[in-house]
Formats: structure tokens, sequence, C-alpha cells
């Protein structure tokens, strides 16, 4: 079988959906979304959900604010209840180094507009009166920040999308890329061929794996992250912010009756192994019962492991891809994909059909950067 598409984006994840929602909404053609899974079943489905302003150069910024005039308005726009919580950041700071690093980082935000605030250890314990700062030498709070419910907002997105004729096929991946002479021909799926002039791959921490179907290399590799919850839990307030410990990426914030927690591990290689590693497990807890002891009466009620989708320099590919015309990526976000899947929707949008992105400068984040030795190193990686 045999039919052709305007475009042809393929992942449905946050990214995939705001895509093709952007695009649809600006009278794009016919638009195929293809899909291995399921809608938010990939990446997005176990993202943390959080949302910030908080980040080290300004396209992060801008772009995390564009997001916010979304998720801030979710409900509004799309009639979905993400299930917003807008009760900020808290980042704790331990060393001389991470103090410089952030006070620098503050200038920056401020200037850009965000509502962030220095705090003190005595701030610090006001704002989460579970943690233990005998050690913390300060740290940064923006009251704005938050987090939401990924698998509601990409649903969101998808069925706005589809209520602009935007064709979701799940279970259908793209298999492979025609091209011939240097332009894409045609995407190739189970169910065959979709002949169309323009692909965005949208594959998160599988965009590597999609890049090598159209002969292209995309420096995207899949990390594995886990996430914890405990049971009820009524001896933290459920009014505390995000908090995080910056030295060693450990987490947390109030979830259902609970908390939801992890930390990074610095020695984890790349893979697609989804289960959960138990030894890590106990070292994430026993990190956590450091840095706030309460948590020594909790009781961890479920894990689960997802992707981080982490390119060189932790910031994405977006743009055009440089060896097959007609090709696009926006992926490698790094941790920061959902909260800012709003402001690039919008982004591919404006570049595929104004030849221009008009509200962001996301010139340093072209996908052909790394060959060219071109990187911008983004430090607020959690």
């Amino acid at each position: 079988m045999s039919e052709r598409a305007d475009i042809v984006v393929i992942g449905a994840g946050i990214m995939g959906c705001s895509v093709a929602y952007h695009l649809a909404a600006r009278g794009a053609g016919r638009i195929v979304v293809l899909e291995r899974d399921e809608i938010a079943r990939g990446s997005t489905a176990d993202a943390a959900g959080g949302i910030r302003l908080q980040f080290s150069t300004e396209t992060n910024i801008v772009l995390s604010q564009l997001s916010f005039e979304v998720w801030e308005h979710f409900d509004e726009l799309f009639g979905v209840d993400i299930g917003l919580h807008q009760q900020g950041y808290l980042f704790l700071l331990t060393t001389p180094e991470e103090v410089a690093a952030f006070q620098a980082n503050l200038d920056l935000q401020r200037a850009l507009g965000v509502p962030v605030r220095w705090v003190s250890p005595g701030d610090i314990q006001e704002l989460n009166p579970a943690v233990r700062v005998d050690d913390v030498l300060g740290g940064t709070f923006c009251p704005r920040d938050g987090w939401c419910d990924p698998y509601s907002a990409t649903m969101g997105f998808a069925q706005a999308a589809r209520r602009l004729g935007v064709e979701i096929r799940e279970g259908c991946p793209a298999i492979g890329f025609e091209v011939s002479a240097g332009r894409l021909q045609a995407v190739t799926t189970p169910d065959g061929r979709i002949e169309t002039p323009l692909a965005i791959i949208c594959a998160g921490p599988w965009t590597q794996e999609v890049g090598k179907l159209a002969g292209v290399d995309l420096p995207v590799l899949p990390y594995r992250r886990m996430s914890f919850v405990t049971e009820r839990f009524d001896l933290v307030p459920k009014t505390i912010p995000m908090t995080i410990e910056f030295a060693t990426s450990l987490y947390f914030h109030p979830e259902g009756d609970g908390f939801l927690f992890g930390m990074s591990n610095p020695d984890e290689p790349p893979g697609f192994d989804k289960r959960v590693d138990e030894a890590w497990m106990v070292r994430t807890v026993e990190a956590l019962c450091r840095r706030a002891p309460v948590f020594e009466q909790a009781r961890v009620k479920r894990g689960w492991a997802g992707f981080y989708e982490i390119t060189p320099d932790h910031n994405p590919l977006l743009g055009y891809v440089d060896d097959v015309e007609g090709l696009l990526v926006a992926a490698g976000f790094s941790g920061h994909g959902f909260m800012q899947g709003p402001a690039v929707g919008r982004c591919i949008a404006e570049l595929v059909l104004d030849g221009a992105v008009r509200c962001a400068d996301i010139s340093a984040f072209a996908p052909g950067r790394f060959r060219e030795g071109k990187l911008v190193q983004e430090q607020n990686v959690i």
C-alpha cells in the first residue's frame, strides 16, 4: 500500500503530539504521526512531570517561558486538567562551585524575568522543613516552577491534533526511509510506504536508531532513570516544593498521598534496560533519608524505570538534518523535553511553515553542531 502525506511525524510522545498539533493548527496539510507503541507510552509516560524556568542558558529559559504560557492555561486551551502544581523548584547547593554557578544563573534568569530568588539555609527550612541543612550553603527557589501529569498533557495535545485532522497511528513504527539524491521521498511502515517531502523525528531515546534508518547519525543515547513513589506519608507537608540536592541529583516532591523521588546514577551505561535496579533503589532511598531523615519512616510503594535521551552537551537536536533534505529532528532533551514540549512544537511549526523560528533563537541547537564542535553546555541537568 502506498499513500501520501504532507508531513510525517515519528513519535507520539509529548514532542510528536505538540509538533503535530502546532503544525495542524496552522493548516500544514495532511499530517500522519507514526507511533511504535501507544500515545504517551514511551519516555513521556515515565517522566516525573517537572516544569521549571531555572536553566543556565538563555534559549532553555525562553523555551520554558513559552511553554509555561501553555502549561498555566492548559485547561482553557485544551479542556484537559493536567494536575498542575506550582509549588516551586528548590535547589540545594552544598559546594562553593555550585553556589558560584547558580548565582551566575540567577542573574541571567532574573534578567529574563524569571521570579527566582536566592535562599539561605534558614529560608530553605521554612520552604521544606523535612530537609537537613547543616551542610547546605544556600540555594535557589522559583515559586512559578512545579509539576503536572505528562500523560494527561500529551493526550491533550493528541486529542486536539486529531480534532484538527491529524492521523495518529499507534502500533505503527517507521521502519525505513526512501532517500534519493539526498532528498527524502517516503517513510516506510509495516503497512506500506507514505510518500512525503517532510519527516520529523520526535522519537526520544529511540532517535539515534530511527536516524540510522535514514543513514544519518543523531547523537542521542538512552540512559535509564528510575523513579519511586512512597505509600501514604503524612509527616511531610504536601505543600513543599520540588526539592533537588544538586550535587547528587536527588529530587522529591509530593505525589498523591505520598511522595515521588529519584536520583540519577552517574555510572549508568547507555541502553534500553527498563528493569528497576534494586541496588540503586536502595542507594536512592539512603540518599533521601540522609537529606530528609523523616523519610526513614516511609515505605516505598512502587518504582519504575524510563529513559533520558542524552546528547553530548545535554541540549536537544532541533531543526533540519544536514545530510537528508526534508528530514528534521526534535529530540535529545536530556531530561527537560516534557517541560519544553509546547514551545518546541511551536518552534518546529514556525521553522517548517515560515522558514525561520521567530519565537525563540534555537540556532545553538542545530543538529549539525556536534560535527562542527559547537557545543552549548546546559548546567542545570537533573
